[in-house]
C-alpha cells in the first residue's frame, strides 16, 4: 500500500467519526491556543515595559541617595543616609562630568492644588528646565521653567493637561494664580497631553522649580538626579566619572546608588522572560491534556476496528502499512487542531488590545511556530503506542474478534 493510498483511508476514518473527531481535537484546539494567548500577553508585557522605559528617555542614570548592594531594577532611597543628594551635587556633575549632557536633580510628592472652589490632589515635580530634555516632556503651551525661575526659587508652576483641564476647564489657565499646598503660585505653561506611562498618569502632575520644590517640602535635599549620555557606549566611563565627582564631595564614601536604564531593561526582561516561560508552561499542560485524549481516542479506534485490522493482514497488509495508518489518523488529527489553535490564539491575541487596551499582545512568530511543533509532536508521541498496537495485532485473533 502506497502513502496515497494509507493516507486516503486514514483520512476516511477520521470522517467517519466526524464528532469524535472534532471532540479530540478541540483538547488540542484548546491547548495551542492557550500557549499562542498566553505567550502573548507575556510578550506583549515585555515589549509595552521596553518602550514604555526607552520612552521616558535614552541613556538615562539614576542617581539615588543611599548605597544598596542590587543593581537594576526600581529601588527605594535608603533611609538613614550619610549624606543626602543636593541642589549642589547636581550642579557639579553639570559642570564637571563632561561626558554628561545633562544631570537633573529631582524632589516630588504630593500636594494640594486650588483655583477658586475647586481643589484636587496631584503630584509636585520639582526641577530644572533641562527635564524637558531628559525626560521628552514638552510644555503645550505658555513656558517652562527657567534657569532663572531655579535660581530665584519662583514661585510659578506648569500643569499637567489632566490637572489644567479639571481646574480650569476651557479657561485659559496661564497667569492664573493657584494655591499650592498653601502657598500661592503663578501658571506659566501646560503640559503637552502624554497619558500613562507604567501605570502612572502623567497628566496629573504639576512642574515647580527644584528650589521652590526643596521649599514646599521643607527639606534640602533631593529625591534622585537623573543624567544621560550623549551615546549608549558612554555609559561606563560617565558612571565612573559621576562617582569620581560625588564620592570627593561626600568625604570619599560611595553613600548613593547608580542605576543605568540598561539594568532595568535588562532586569525587566528578565522577570518577564521567566513569566512569559511559566506561562507558556501552563498553556503547555493543557495541550498535553489534549494529546492524552487523543491516545485515548486512538486507543478506541483500534480496538473498534479490530476486525478491519484482521482483514486488512490477511489481504496483505504490513505492521509497518497499519503502523502508518493509525500514526496517520493521529498526526492529522493533532496538526489540524494545531492549525485550528493557532488561527484562534492568534485572533484573539489581535483582538484583547482593542477591547481591553491595558493588556496589550505581541504575537511572534517563535511562539506560532513552537505551538505547531509542539502540537505535532503530541500526535507523534501519543500516536505511537496506539499505532504500534494495531500493527501487531495477531491477524486470526483479529478475526475472531466480536
Amino acid at each position: 500500500m502506497n502513502f496515497l493510498e494509507t493516507f486516503r483511508v486514514s483520512f476516511e476514518a477520521i470522517l467517519s467519526n466526524k464528532v469524535r473527531s472534532g471532540l479530540t481535537m478541540l483538547g488540542v484546539i484548546i491547548g495551542v491556543m492557550a500557549v499562542i494567548l498566553l505567550v502573548s500577553i507575556g510578550e506583549g508585557a515585555r515589549v509595552y515595559i521596553t518602550k514604555e522605559l526607552t520612552g521616558l528617555g535614552t541613556n538615562l542614570l539614576i542617581i539615588q541617595p543611599g548605597k544598596t548592594s542590587t543593581s537594576g531594577g526600581f529601588h527605594p532611597p535608603s533611609a538613614g543616609t550619610v549624606r543626602k543628594l543636593t541642589y549642589d551635587d547636581a550642579q557639579a556633575l553639570k559642570r564637571r562630568a563632561w561626558l554628561l549632557t545633562d544631570a537633573v536633580p529631582l524632589v516630588f510628592g504630593t500636594g494640594r492644588i486650588k483655583f477658586g472652589n475647586l481643589g484636587r490632589d496631584t503630584m509636585i515635580i520639582g526641577t530644572t528646565p533641562e527635564f524637558q530634555r531628559v525626560r521628552n516632556l514638552y510644555v503645550d503651551t505658555g513656558s517652562y521653567i527657567s534657569q532663572g525661575d531655579v535660581d530665584s526659587k519662583a514661585k510659578i508652576v506648569v500643569l499637567g493637561t489632566k490637572v489644567k483641564e479639571e481646574l480650569f476647564g476651557d479657561q485659559n489657565a496661564l497667569g492664573k494664580v493657584v494655591m499650592l499646598s498653601d502657598a500661592r503660585y503663578r501658571v506659566v505653561g501646560v503640559m503637552r497631553k502624554k497619558g500613562t506611562s507604567l501605570g502612572m498618569d502623567i497628566d496629573d502632575v504639576v512642574y515647580v522649580p527644584v528650589t521652590s520644590g526643596q521649599e514646599l517640602f521643607d527639606t534640602d535635599a533631593l529625591f534622585e538626579i537623573i543624567a544621560s549620555t550623549p551615546r549608549a557606549e558612554d555609559t561606563d566611563r560617565a558612571i565612573a566619572q559621576i562617582k569620581d565627582i560625588l564620592m570627593k564631595r561626600h568625604a570619599h564614601k560611595e553613600d548613593f546608588t547608580l542605576q543605568t536604564q540598561g539594568a532595568m531593561l535588562d532586569t525587566m526582561n528578565t522577570i518577564l522572560g521567566v513569566l512569559t516561560a511559566v506561562l507558556g508552561g501552563i498553556a503547555g499542560i493543557s495541550l498535553l491534556v489534549g494529546g492524552i485524549g487523543v491516545m485515548n481516542i486512538m486507543l478506541v479506534s483500534v480496538r473498534e476496528r479490530t476486525r478491519e485490522i484482521g482483514i486488512r493482514k490477511a489481504l496483505g497488509a504490513r505492521n509497518k502499512d497499519i503502523m502508518a495508518q493509525f500514526m496517520i489518523e493521529a498526526m492529522t488529527l493533532s496538526g489540524a487542531g494545531g492549525i485550528i489553535g493557532i488561527l484562534i490564539g492568534v485572533g484573539l491575541a489581535l483582538i484583547i488590545p482593542v477591547f481591553i487596551d491595558v493588556l496589550p499582545t505581541s504575537v511572534s512568530a517563535w511562539s506560532i511556530l513552537m505551538a505547531f511543533t509542539f502540537s505535532a509532536a503530541v500526535g507523534v508521541f501519543f500516536g505511537v503506542y496506539p499505532a504500534r498496537k494495531a500493527a501487531l495485532q495477531d491477524p486470526i485473533q483479529a478475526l475472531r474478534y466480536e
